[in-house]
């Protein structure tokens, strides 16, 4: 036997045929904790329904809303209606027609008690908070790989100040082992020098989505980090421990990623208005600088022109007068070597010869001594131009 093949649309609208005409579920009441909650514009409330092991999609329509209802997340709530199946999704959930407000539910009364233990403790103080760098050159990113808050980081930084590197740390955001993987990836980047700050991130959830970062363990390695770490957990309305403990609490995992880094746009327009605003001070003091030198100089003219042609004339004469002086010791330094000159002149032999004097010589040695002779020598008579060979015949004395 062949079975029909029915359509999507015919196979829920079967099942939500059983789920309204089961006595239970058409008319049912819970009781758990509000979770996810979300008021539409519309009027109408979308929510969960929690316990410590299930939940439950809830909407209240618009005219089933009480009047002073006052929905909060976490809260413990009682609430009728019946389970009926939303066909376009395939989804069933629990239409509400009435709902009671109990108490405050299991996981905000731990948030409470953790939050004011590590608030007594100092965790939460100013004075621990560490300075996000204006300009980092390493960013160190904790988040899930597949969320969309990695790739809001990625693109936000990319946008902003591209000239930054980041350094991915996936870890897991929700879930047993996720405290643990956050705490060992702030001490594993801790260990790295480089890293200038830390982003940890997730996007938007319920408060049990984000309750890894409500961990005491998670808050006290943040606090412990001695890089300065931003916390962009969740949507603008949720709150965490991480939010307190950590250096910057950003609203959303793209707020701390424009956070993190500064705009490169914004950089250079400021570079820009700061070269114009040196270039005019520069002017100023060179156009200031420029006056007083032309002023000084008006002033040395005025008041050293004088002085100065004076110095010229005096500088002239006295160097006509050294001069002068030069000159006349010239002239008396000439006239005692021109008569140094004669006096040697006088004395030189050339001079006793031009006056009919002359000189023997014999084997071209000057004879000073007529003892030196004898008959029969040849000697040579040396007149002033003339030189004379003779022999001698004969020797006297004269008287």
């Amino acid at each position: 036997m062949k079975l029909k093949a029915l359509s999507i649309s015919e196979v829920n609208s079967y099942i939500k045929r059983i789920l309204t005409n089961d006595p239970i579920l058409y008319n049912l009441k819970v009781k758990g904790e509000v979770s996810n909650l979300k008021m539409h514009t519309s009027g109408h409330i979308y929510m969960s329904l929690k316990d410590n092991k299930s939940k439950i999609n809830c909407v209240i329509f618009k005219n089933n809303v009480p009047k002073n209802l006052n929905l909060e997340e976490g809260l413990e709530v009682r609430a009728s209606g019946y389970i009926s199946l939303y066909e376009k999704d395939g989804s069933y959930q629990l239409y509400i027609n009435s709902i009671d407000v109990e108490g405050i539910g299991n996981l905000h009364v731990e948030f409470a008690k953790l939050k004011q233990k590590l608030q007594n403790e100092g965790l939460f103080d100013e004075k621990y908070k560490k300075k996000i760098p204006s300009m980092p050159n390493n960013i160190g990113v904790i988040t899930s790989l597949t969320g969309a808050a990695l790739r809001d980081i990625i693109n936000v930084i990319a946008r902003r100040y591209p000239k930054v590197n980041i350094r991915i740390y996936p870890v897991l955001v929700q879930g047993d082992s996720s405290a643990d993987d956050i705490v060992y990836a702030i001490d594993f980047l801790n260990k790295r020098e480089f890293i200038d700050v830390i982003i940890l991130a997730r996007g938007g959830g319920s408060i049990e989505e984000l309750w890894s970062f409500n961990e005491e363990k998670v808050a006290r390695s943040i606090f412990k980090s001695q890089i300065p770490i931003i916390s962009a957990v969740g949507h603008e309305t949720d709150f965490t421990i991480s939010d307190f403990v950590s250096d910057l609490r950003a609203p959303t995992p793209s707020a701390g990623a424009e956070i993190s880094v500064p705009s490169y746009i914004d950089i250079r327009d400021r570079l820009d208005i700061s070269k114009d605003r040196m270039n005019k001070i520069f002017e100023n003091k060179v156009y200031t600088y420029k006056k007083d030198l032309d002023s000084t100089k008006k002033d040395i003219d005025i008041t050293y022109k004088g002085i100065i042609k004076d110095k010229f004339i005096c500088t002239d004469n006295c160097l006509k007068n050294i001069e002068n002086a030069i000159n006349k010791k010239l002239v008396l330094t000439r006239n005692e070597l021109d008569y140094i000159g004669q006096n040697l002149n006088n004395l030189s032999p050339l001079s006793v010869m031009s006056r009919g004097y002359t000189l023997v010589e014999k084997d071209d040695k000057l004879v000073k001594n007529p003892k030196n002779l004898k008959l029969g020598d040849n000697i040579n008579v040396l007149f002033e131009k003339v030189c004379v060979n003779c022999k001698i015949q004969n020797i006297k004395e004269v008287d």
